[in-house]
């Protein structure tokens, strides 16, 4: 029998490479994934709410705008008052938070050791866009020099600084927890400039008056150029003409309001009206000036209620106001003569 060869066909086919997706990535290395996720909500998530969240909160209420539009000193006491400041918060509205309740402290910005005058007790606010804060309080004054200083500051100058601060806490809407923050503001306050433009009309003069009694009368008004109102009850003041003092001039319940429209009686003890009509007949009062005389004023004492505002009269004895009284005007008035050159 022939033998005939075998025959034997071996095919090696070699499949086509398949790409391991996406989902079997993460099925491989699903173990890294979950430690970057842990690592998150471990690490960053706490560090987001315990730094970036309050330094976002203390830049939006840094940013904010404080508006004074104005304090109400009422019922003045020796040692407390009732105050009333009406402001308005400015902010973006961005942020929706909630601001609790804090104690405040007033004092005057360019002053280094910043002793604060007065506290306020501000309510809870939010961050709406305009909040407006109006706050009624009774207020102790605790430190007396640092509010008499404040009060003189307020007469002499044009405008000043004044920062209010406080620390307190925000609610952030979302986040459960409360968050220190601190609100500072300083702001710009208009002052009284010595209350300059106060002016005596209507004079009279009685020249029979018994010795220590009133025997001159007028009536006068007073420029309120800041944003502070003062109840001041029965003000006293020094009289001086040409640097003597000559009497005392008395304004009874007197009460500042801002504006012009202070107008209230006024009466004095003048110790030699004969010095005064001297003076009015010599030159160059009776002629250039017309009879006007430069009186001073300075602060001697204010009471209220009966008891002595010594952070006002203090404030007040700091410095001399000028005031013209026209003293030919008043003689022609009170006794139908007028008064010439004397050397005429």
């Amino acid at each position: 029998m022939e033998n005939k060869p075998v025959y034997t066909q071996t095919e090696n086919v070699v499949d086509k490479p398949r790409k391991r997706g996406c989902a079997g990535h993460c099925l491989k290395f699903w173990w890294a994934y979950l430690i970057l996720v842990i690592v998150i909500v471990v690490v960053v998530v706490p560090v987001v709410i315990l730094v970036g969240v309050p330094k976002i909160a203390q830049q939006k209420l840094d940013h904010a705008e404080l508006i004074l539009d104005s304090i109400v000193m009422t019922n003045s006491r020796a040692q407390n008052f009732t105050m009333s400041i009406n402001t308005e918060i400015k902010s973006d509205g961005k942020v929706k938070a909630t601001i609790e309740p804090f104690e405040g402290v007033m004092y005057l910005e360019d002053l280094p050791e910043h002793k604060p005058f007065a506290k306020v007790h501000f309510p809870e606010t939010t961050s709406d866009k305009i909040q407006i804060v109006n706050i009624t309080q009774f207020e102790m004054i605790d430190d007396m020099d640092a509010f008499t200083t404040f009060n003189t500051w307020l007469l002499h100058n044009e405008t000043f600084k004044v920062t209010v601060m406080g620390d307190t806490k925000v609610h952030v809407k979302g986040i459960a927890r409360a968050y220190g923050v601190t609100f500072k503001k300083t702001i710009d306050m208009p002052g009284l400039r010595m209350l300059d433009g106060t002016i005596v009309t209507n004079t009279t003069v009685n020249a029979t008056a018994p010795k220590g009694q009133n025997n001159f009368f007028g009536t006068v008004q007073i420029p309120n150029y800041s944003k502070v109102a003062f109840e001041l009850g029965n003000a006293t003041f020094h009289n001086y003409l040409l640097d003597k003092e000559i009497g005392t001039v008395y304004l009874d319940n007197l009460s500042l309001k801002p504006g012009n429209d202070n107008v209230y009686p006024m009466h004095a003890t003048i110790d030699d009206l004969g010095y005064v009509t001297g003076l009015a007949v010599q030159r160059p009062y009776c002629d250039k000036l017309n009879g006007v005389l430069p009186f001073k004023l300075r602060g001697k004492s204010v009471i209220n209620h009966g008891e002595s505002l010594s952070y006002i009269a203090d404030a007040l004895a700091t410095g001399n106001q000028t005031v013209q009284i026209d003293i030919r005007g008043t003689v022609k008035r009170s006794m139908g003569i007028t008064l010439g050159c004397a050397d005429e």
